[in-house]
């Protein structure tokens, strides 16, 4: 870390102690007179485990680079959200620590905007290892062939490479190009998530049953778009083109594509 990004890094450090509130004084004994809020080194040293020179040091820039251990240990300390977490590791020049899985709950103000576009397109929300969590009822008219049972019938790679409805959907060009596409999203899935054990058993189901799947797979594309002009069979309007643009949540790794109707083709 250069001098400037030491000072930084202590200066966020040190406004996040400021922050913090003082421990509540034990039973029967008057509480200590404090003459700046939030706690004092020592205190924020003990709950990070670290000493309180190093931590000293840390705040007025003078420390080397902290481990990404520190750093942790730094955030379990001020109690910070994942958003803060990660802004501290980057301020320390590390890259923020990967999440385990994506988060299952959608924001409330996400729901009420999907459910408020059932008049005006199609809206689906998918998470970080590509299962569907929610859709509106334009898109469940849509979309509502691609779902199948079992422990992967949400998943949108998975359904892609199995059900027999694609090519219905899409015509024979645009399930092969979504079939490309859905490969290299579990390879961009599986970078996020290496170890995740779902992810891992989706891909060893389509390398045993799918030989286009292993033929795709083996090209080792990683997906990049984020809007796409697809014309789709509507089961009840016919064919329609549409201007599909993905928005991502970062903070709960989830996916919203909205499905934009540009008229009948």
């Amino acid at each position: 870390m250069a001098g400037s990004e030491r000072k930084a890094f202590g200066d966020y450090v040190r406004l996040r102690r400021a922050h913090m509130p003082a421990p509540e004084p034990a039973a029967g004994r008057r509480a200590s007179q404090r003459r700046v809020p939030g706690l004092r080194r020592q205190e924020v040293a003990a709950l990070a485990g670290i000493s309180v020179e190093y931590y000293t040091r840390l705040e007025q820039g003078r420390a080397p680079r902290p481990s990404r251990e520190i750093l942790t240990a730094l955030a379990r300390a001020f109690g910070l959200t994942d958003p803060e977490r990660d802004h501290l590791f980057r301020l320390a020049g590390e890259a923020p620590p990967h999440v385990n899985v994506p988060d299952a709950s959608i924001r409330p103000g996400l729901l009420r905007l999907m459910r408020g576009l059932d008049d005006t397109m199609p809206v689906t929300i998918h998470d970080g290892r590509l299962d569907l969590l929610a859709q509106n009822a334009p898109a469940t008219v849509l979309l509502g062939p691609l779902l199948g049972d079992g422990p992967y019938g949400r998943n949108i790679v998975y359904q892609a490479f199995t059900t027999p409805a694609l090519p219905t959907l899409l015509g024979e060009d645009g399930a092969a190009l979504l079939l490309r596409i859905a490969a290299t999203e579990l390879r961009t899935a599986l970078s996020r998530y290496p170890e995740d054990n779902y992810l891992r058993s989706i891909l060893a189901e389509l390398t045993a049953r799918e030989p286009k799947f292993c033929e795709l797979w083996d090209q080792a594309e990683v997906s990049a778009w984020r809007s796409a002009i697809k014309s789709m069979h509507h089961p009840r309007q016919g064919w329609i083109e549409y201007d599909i643009e993905m928005l991502h949540d970062p903070d709960r790794d989830h996916w919203i594509m909205l499905y934009t109707p540009q008229g009948k083709t």
